[in-house]
């Protein structure tokens, strides 16, 4: 008898890993377009898989040309070097992505959101809110991912400037709007929990910190969300957890670094800070 496997739908199969329900599908399908290049990009970078998810990004800058796909790539990839701590670095790719990206919302807004979190990430403040004011321009006409984006980087600028309460108000915004997504992402929601966690942490309240940021801690280990995971080890190693030793989230925050190290991440710290 000859044996037969099922075979799953690439294009969906990637869109629910990237977006939606599965951020923990691995292996991940072969990609044969452009798009589906990018969506496994994206959902490799995710669970932390950096190496392969920036040979996908090369793939489709490699397509060449003006427009949405060539600029979203760009500003992945500018995501995935700030998740490492490269804020400098980048500024560059976000900046080419806003200037492929034409007259399309989406790559507009991803571009100029990245842009502001690469700001806040170097000190530049006063920039990082005058590029999420040119975000709201064209947001409406952007998918609802990026409406919740939006919301961290303003939650993020919110704490690093003081302001704890308007910081909780961004995550929350940030965690309603991801669970009105038309299409539920979980892994949106994850990171918005995260964001929240750090937030009220920023606003004093560190009970509910602990509590938002240990199911934080648990959903992102359920999902293999690495870098996730590391940041949400690394809140609660600072603040205390509810349910976990300190020794024991080390061990997890040191663990999910390494990991990252393996699949392709270069850690800024780990570069004498340059």
């Amino acid at each position: 008898m000859i044996e037969t496997r099922h075979i799953l739908p690439v294009e969906p199969t990637l869109v629910d890993a990237a977006f939606g329900n599965r951020p923990d599908t691995w292996p991940l399908p072969a990609a044969t377009t452009p798009n589906q290049l990018w969506l496994r990009a994206v959902a490799a970078g995710g669970q932390g898989r950096y190496g392969s998810a920036y040979r996908d990004l090369a793939e489709v800058r490699r397509g060449g040309g003006i427009g949405r796909l060539v600029s979203l790539a760009y500003s992945t990839h500018g995501s995935f070097l700030r998740q490492l701590g490269w804020h400098a670095l980048a500024r560059g790719w976000d900046g080419r992505a806003l200037a492929l990206a034409g007259t399309d919302a989406e790559a507009c807004a991803d571009a100029l959101v990245g842009l502001a979190a690469d700001a806040l990430g170097i000190g530049r403040f006063a920039a990082a809110h005058t590029l999420l004011a040119r975000a709201d321009s064209v947001l409406q006409s952007a998918p609802e991912r990026l409406a919740v984006r939006r919301q961290w980087v303003g939650a993020e600028l919110a704490m690093f400037t003081g302001d704890g309460p308007a910081a909780v108000g961004h995550a929350l915004e940030a965690l309603a709007l991801a669970e009105a997504m038309d299409v539920a992402s979980v892994r949106h929601g994850v990171k918005s929990h995260v964001v929240l966690a750090a937030a009220l942490c920023s606003a004093g309240e560190i009970d509910r910190a602990r509590t938002v940021g240990d199911a934080a801690l648990a959903a992102t280990g359920r999902l293999g969300l690495i870098p996730l995971r590391w940041a949400s080890a690394c809140l609660l190693f600072d603040i205390g957890s509810v349910t976990i030793p300190g020794p024991k989230l080390a061990e997890i925050r040191d663990i999910c670094a390494g990991q990252v190290r393996r699949a392709g991440g270069r850690w800024r710290s780990d570069h004498n800070g340059l």
